[in-house]
C-alpha cells in the first residue's frame, strides 16, 4: 500500500532516534515455531535509494518470501506499472555475527498477465493495472503466488472498479491460474465491500501448503470503521482459501489497534492497518500492525502472535453492529517496534530465513519506500526465541 508521504514532512518534523535498548539474549533450545516468546533485534540493512537491477528501479517491496532449498528471497514490488512494468525480484541476503552483511539482487522478473503481456499502468488502462503487495512462494509445485488490491475510484466522471485478486504464477511470472473473490470482496460503487488501498496486503500458505490465508489491510465497508486514535472496534478480515479447490473456506474477524499517533494536523491522513501474516502452525500467525499518521515519518509497527483456534467464522456475517454475536481472533503482542530505539520506516513483508548458527529461526520484515527519497527501503533481522 502506498502511505502517500509528503516531502513536507520534512519541514514539519526533525527525526529524534531513540536510545538504543537491545534484549539480552537468551540461551535455550529452539522451540516449535507457533511458541514464540519473543524477538531479538538483531540488525538492519538499507537498500540505497533509486538502486537498479537489469534497468528497473528497486522500491516499493512490499512481500518477501524465502526458498528454503534454492536459499533464494523473493520480494515483489507495488509499482503499479508506473515506474517499470509490474514485477518481483530474487534476492541472496547473507548474514554475519553483526546481523546483515549484504543483500545482493540476483534477478527481476515481470508479472505477466493471462495474455502473456506485461500488466499496463493506470494512464494506459486503469481497470487492469495491477496494485501488487504481496508474495509467497510455495515449494510443493515450484510456483509462486501474488496478490493485488485492484482499484476503487468512484467519483463523478472517473469511476474505476477493478476487483481485488490473488493469483498464482510461474518462477519466470507467468500467469497460472487465480483464486476466485468471495462475494464479499469484490470492488462496489457504493460503500459496501473493499475500501480503496486497503484489501489484500498479506499472504500465507499453512497445513503443509494445503491452505492459504490472505488478510484484508483495512475494515470492508459493512464490517465497520477505519481504524482511528481511539478504539473504535475496526475489525479486518483473514480469509481462508483451499489451495487444491481454490475455495474461500472461512473467514476469521481480527481487531485492529487504535492509530499510534494523531495526525498533524488532526484531519491529515491516518492509517492502522495490516501490511502481513505469516503463519506458525496450529493455526496460529505472526500479524504485522503498521500504523502511520501524516507529522511524523516514522511508522509504529506492532508483531502480534494470533491464534484462529476457537474463532467465529464470518464468512456470511457483516461485522459492523455485530456486538457479541461472533468471537475474534485471540491476539498478544509479541514486538512493538518502537521499543528498539531504531528509525522504523514502512515495514509491510515479513518472512522467515534460514536458521542462524544456534539452530534459532531466523525472521526478516521488508520496508517499502513508496519510491520516496525520504523514506527507505530497510530490511530488519531477528532472532526467533
Amino acid at each position: 500500500m502506498y502511505l502517500h508521504k509528503s516531502s513536507s514532512l520534512v519541514f514539519i518534523l526533525a527525526v529524534v532516534l531513540l536510545t538504543s535498548c537491545n534484549p539480552s539474549k537468551k540461551s535455550m533450545v529452539s522451540p516449535k515455531v507457533d511458541t514464540i516468546t519473543s524477538l531479538h533485534f538483531l540488525g538492519e540493512k538499507d537498500v540505497p535509494y533509486n538502486s537498479l537491477y537489469n534497468n528497473n528501479t528497486i522500491g516499493g517491496l512490499s512481500g518477501i518470501d524465502f526458498d528454503s532449498t534454492h536459499n533464494i528471497y523473493y520480494l515483489i514490488s507495488d509499482d503499479r506499472s508506473a515506474v517499470n512494468p509490474a514485477r518481483f525480484y530474487r534476492a541472496a541476503i547473507s548474514f554475519s555475527p553483526s546481523g546483515i552483511d549484504s543483500i545482493h539482487f540476483t534477478g527481476v522478473q515481470f508479472l505477466l498477465q493471462p495474455n502473456g503481456n506485461v500488466y499496463p499502468n493506470s494512464n494506459a488502462d486503469p481497470y487492469h493495472t495491477p496494485d501488487p503487495e504481496a508474495m509467497r512462494y510455495n515449494p510443493t509445485n515450484n510456483q509462486l503466488v501474488w496478490s493485488s488490491e485492484g482499484e476503487r475510484i468512484v467519483k463523478a466522471g472517473d469511476t474505476v472498479l477493478e476487483n481485488p485478486s490473488i493469483i498464482m504464477v510461474s518462477p519466470d511470472g507467468k500467469y497460472l491460474d487465480s483464486f476466485p473473490l468471495p462475494p464479499n470482496l469484490q470492488m462496489q460503487s457504493t460503500e459496501k465491500g473493499p475500501r480503496q488501498n486497503g484489501v489484500f496486503e498479506g499472504l500465507t500458505f499453512a497445513d503443509n501448503h494445503t491452505s492459504l490465508f490472505v488478510s484484508v489491510e483495512e475494515p470492508l465497508y459493512e464490517d465497520g470503521p477505519r481504524a482511528d486514535v481511539t478504539d473504535n472496534n475496526a475489525f479486518i478480515r483473514i480469509l481462508k482459501f483451499d489451495v487444491t479447490t481454490k475455495k474461500n473456506t472461512a473467514q476469521y474477524a481480527y481487531k485492529l489497534e487504535p492509530v499510534a499517533y494523531s495526525a498533524n494536523p488532526v484531519t491529515a491522513f491516518k492509517i492502522n492497518g495490516v501490511p502481513d501474516i505469516l503463519s506458525l502452525g496450529n493455526n496460529k500467525f505472526l500479524v504485522i500492525e503498521r500504523s502511520f499518521s501524516m507529522g511524523r515519518l516514522p511508522c509504529t509497527i506492532k508483531v502480534f502472535v494470533a491464534d484462529l483456534n476457537g474463532a467465529t467464522d464470518v464468512i456470511k456475517m457483516p461485522l459492523k453492529n455485530a456486538g457479541t454475536t461472533f468471537k475474534p481472533v485471540a491476539k498478544k503482542l509479541l514486538l512493538n517496534m518502537d521499543d528498539l530505539g531504531i528509525y522504523i520506516d514502512n515495514i509491510e513483508g515479513v518472512t522467515f530465513g534460514p536458521a542462524l548458527p544456534n539452530g534459532h529461526k531466523s525472521l526478516l520484515f521488508i520496508s517499502d519506500n513508496n519510491f520516496s527519497g525520504f523514506e527507505r527501503t530497510q530490511l530488519l533481522l531477528f532472532e526467533v526465541l
